[in-house]
Order: structure tokens, then C-alpha cells, then sequence
């Protein structure tokens, strides 16, 4: 197997600059065409390929993008992840994506693996037990190093970046209304999600929606079931109430495993008990019933918080420009297990 041919002996060969051979590779006006001619032929001949990572030491620019996913079992994410890849493939970018797994450890020592020089900046979305801790130095020593971030969905007011969120109280807020307005006098909010900002946010709406229609609200059908607790008995005891007739489950595996629970308790559905839960990906839809879900438009977030980075990355004066949060509205997707609007 032959070796690799570098710019240096390339450079070598024609006894001029690593940066002259660089530019000739690529074309450059700065170089003669005569000078280019013989590079060019020469790079062709030996089957030269570009090292990227001599080339980012040249421009100071390595074309990648670190994103740091959470759960890579969660829809929404994978959703987003593919918006990502969409815009940073229009634009030139590579990917190193990572999956912290809700570790805040594993999230500190992924950016500090990737952040020494061999990428550009950061898409992510904090870690549960990050958010937990609220303990962010990671990212406000990347920052100052350097390196920008742009967070989406599970963000943190404590640090000055870029951020894509979704509305998630205006989605709680309008689930809760549609579940009243069809019918529903006693509604369950359902959450595995407590330590979460976005999670925090949905039981705001969830209220908020009961308070706008004068219902009270009534802390004991705001179920936080914890990882160690068993979700199946914490689920019987709330549903021992048999005025329930609606949940609002603030993520989707919640929902598919309350769904299983209400159909072995003999509840029709929706007539005795609709359900509505967040994230529109494949479970609710291939459950039978199929459950209406709120759809936070995972792709478009996706894609949005590539195009903030890359804006970033791209522009000369990147120190001047202010940081913005863009904010994406939610969508109500009606299925089976919520009756109609008359």
C-alpha cells in the first residue's frame, strides 16, 4: 500500500510554501497558472486527498459541528438530529454526534474531548441530571475558550448563547384546553419528566389552562413518578379516582404505558378517559388506539439550531452579533383517544 502524499512534500518537490501549494490546490487567483498547472498535475498523479486536520490548522476552520443528544431513545431527538445533519450537509459542515445518556459527567467530558481543536462549536441539549445539578461551567468554559454553542429544546438561562426552544407551556396550555373543551372535569397531568426545564414548563401550562377555565387546581393529579418508582402502581393509585376522565402525559413512552393500563381497567376510549401526550413520534401513532399528540417539530428545531451555529461560525465579526432565542410553536395532532370538537 502506497503512502500518503502530504502538502509538505508537495511543497517540498516544487521548493515552495505549504500555504502556496494550499492555494493552488484550491485554485487561487494569488497563484500562477503555470505554477497551479504543475501542482495540480502533480497532487492528480500521486492520488493526493486533503488532511482535514492540516487543513483546519491552515484556516483555523475544521467544518465540524459536535452535537450532544441526551437520549437517542427519545423521538424528538432523533428528529432533531436529522434537521441537523440536513443543514450542516447544505452547508459543508460534518458531524461528531455523541449521546451524554442524562449524565452530567458523560456531557463534561465529551466537550472537553471534542472542544481541543477539532471542532468548530457545539449544537446540544442539556443532560437531565445537568439540569438536575444545575451545574453549567462546562459550557461557560467552552464559550469563553472559544467555542460557541447553540442549545435547543432542554436550555438554561444561565448561559449567553444562542438557543432553539419550543413553546412548551402554550403546548401544555392549549392539550389541556382541547382535553376541556371535549369534556374532560377532572384531568391528570402525567410526568417522568420533573427535573427537566421543558418538563417544569408543561405543568405551568397544564395550570394555566385549568385556572383560565375556573377549575382548581389540584396538586394531587400532578403524578411525578421518579426512575426508581414503579410507574405501574404509581398509575393504579391515581387512577383508583374513577372521576379521571383525562391525561395530559408529558412525554410519549408515558403515555403508551398509561394507554396499555386504562384499556386493562375496562375504560373505553376517549369516552371514559382521553389522552394526550407530547412528542408526535412513531409510539403514539402505531398504538392502537393511536394517541393525539403535540408535535414539537423536531426537524425544523433541528435545522434551525445548525443554520444559528453556522450563521455564527461564518461571519466575520461573530463577537458582535447578539445572541437570540428563537422560539417554535407547538402543533396538536388529534387521533383516537380525545373526542371532537362539536
Amino acid at each position: 500500500m502506497s503512502k500518503r502524499i502530504t502538502l509538505k512534500e508537495i511543497a517540498n518537490k516544487f521548493n515552495v510554501s505549504i500555504a502556496t501549494v494550499s492555494k493552488a490546490l484550491n485554485d487561487s487567483y494569488e497563484i500562477s497558472t503555470k505554477t497551479k498547472e504543475k501542482i495540480q498535475e502533480y497532487a492528480r498523479q500521486r492520488h493526493y486527498k486533503p488532511n482535514s486536520v492540516a487543513l483546519s490548522l491552515l484556516n483555523k476552520k475544521t467544518k465540524t459541528i459536535g452535537v450532544i443528544i441526551p437520549n437517542i431513545m427519545n423521538s424528538f431527538f432523533t428528529k432533531t438530529f436529522v434537521g441537523i445533519e440536513k443543514k450542516a450537509d447544505e452547508k459543508g459542515y460534518n458531524l461528531i454526534s455523541c449521546i451524554s445518556n442524562e449524565s452530567y459527567e458523560k456531557e463534561v467530558k465529551t466537550m472537553e474531548l471534542l472542544k481541543n481543536g477539532t471542532l468548530d462549536g457545539f449544537i446540544l441539549s442539556i443532560a437531565e441530571e445537568t439540569q438536575a445539578k444545575e451545574q453549567y461551567e462546562h459550557f461557560k468554559n467552552a464559550i469563553n475558550e472559544g467555542v460557541p454553542i447553540v442549545m435547543f429544546d432542554r436550555v438554561t438561562e444561565e448561559i449567553d448563547c444562542d438557543k432553539v426552544i419550543v413553546n412548551d407551556l402554550e403546548g401544555a396550555y392549549n392539550a389541556t384546553r382541547h382535553l376541556i373543551l371535549t369534556g374532560c372535569k377532572k384531568i391528570a397531568l402525567i410526568s417522568v419528566i420533573d427535573n427537566l426545564s421543558v418538563g417544569k414548563l408543561r405543568v405551568e401550562g397544564y395550570k394555566k389552562a385549568l385556572q383560565k377555565f375556573n377549575i382548581a387546581v389540584d396538586d394531587k393529579l400532578i403524578v411525578k413518578i421518579g426512575k426508581n418508582e414503579d410507574f405501574e402502581t404509581a398509575m393504579k393509585i391515581i387512577l383508583s379516582d374513577k372521576a379521571i376522565d383525562g391525561l395530559l402525559c408529558l412525554e410519549e413512552s408515558s403515555a403508551v404505558r398509561s394507554l396499555e393500563l386504562v384499556k386493562k381497567m375496562s375504560y373505553k376510549i376517549p369516552e371514559d378517559m382521553s389522552i394526550i401526550c407530547f412528542t408526535n413520534g412513531k409510539l403514539p401513532r402505531y398504538v392502537t388506539p393511536r394517541i393525539t399528540t403535540i408535535s414539537q417539530h423536531g426537524k425544523y428545531i433541528g435545522e434551525t439550531a445548525a443554520e444559528m451555529l453556522i450563521d455564527r461560525l461564518e461571519s466575520k465579526d461573530s463577537d458582535q452579533i447578539p445572541f437570540t432565542t428563537k422560539v417554535i410553536k407547538t402543533s396538536l395532532i388529534e387521533r383516537d383517544t380525545t373526542k371532537r370538537l362539536d
